[in-house]
């Protein structure tokens, strides 16, 4: 593996006891159930503010993104590059071993060969041999009229199911509007949607592409896209948690 995508492990301890404070088996029935869970002050306001207020120093990131100039939106956003900022990159590694049980389960219903190890750091090296090498974790900022189009983040052909969304500013204080919605496309029948309330430092984890749904004939496939709504005023911060690297 790239030696600039290595976490400390102790980074990683730490995040993982944050992580394993939350009750999984609940959260992977609401992933089960609607495609997506909330985390609820996963960070504290100071952890919020800190990463917000890495937006303008272009040293921890590898591109800037403005939306309206690729038909996304309109808004900005920029990937981090490696190494992550030590909070991200411990949360990455710490949440992908619970996020992977479910991902090899729903792939194990949708009838996918494919199955995720249980490292982040294994899958990452998966991604590195298939010439995936980019960093994805990103921070999106939004100001008034900024929204972002319903949109899925696959960025290659080694796309790992979830990813994880966290909010770094406070609705009502910081900004209004700006509601994240998630979408499902289900066969022979109208899309669903989802709109999820958001708190600053709550953590949306969410199906990135395909999930498995019980029908009366067995499992079937749904397909996901996920996005904000136009903001009304102030400004938005969040930072993004994409598992895969990108071509």
């Amino acid at each position: 593996m790239n030696a600039d995508a290595r976490v400390a492990p102790s980074l990683v301890e730490a995040a993982e006891t944050r992580i394993a404070a939350y009750d999984w088996p609940a959260l992977t029935a609401e992933l089960d159930g609607f495609g997506c869970a909330v985390m609820e002050k996963l960070l504290s306001p100071r952890e919020c503010r800190q990463l917000a207020g890495l937006y303008p120093q272009e040293q921890h990131f590898r591109s800037h993104i403005h939306m309206a100039r690729h038909g996304f939106g309109k808004g900005e956003y920029r990937y981090f590059r490696y190494p992550l900022p030590d909070l991200i990159g411990g949360l990455r590694g710490a949440l992908y071993p619970r996020l992977a049980e479910v991902a090899n389960r729903w792939n194990e219903r949708m009838e996918i060969a494919m199955r995720y190890p249980s490292t982040h750091a294994a899958f990452l090296e998966q991604c590195h041999a298939a010439g995936q090498v980019r960093p994805t974790p990103l921070l999106l900022q939004y100001v008034p009229g900024d929204f972002n189009c319903l949109h899925q983040d696959l960025y290659g052909d080694l796309a790992f199911p979830l990813q994880v969304a966290i909010l770094l500013s406070e609705p009502g204080e910081d900004f209004t509007g700006g509601e994240f919605a998630l979408t499902e496309q289900r066969p022979r029948m109208q899309s669903r949607v989802e709109v999820v309330p958001l708190r600053q430092g709550d953590a949306v984890a969410f199906a990135v592409h395909n999930r498995p749904v019980q029908g009366t004939k067995g499992n079937y496939r749904v397909n996901l896209r996920h996005g904000v709504s136009r903001l009304r005023s102030g400004m938005r911060h969040t930072v993004g948690i994409i598992f895969h690297d990108a071509k």
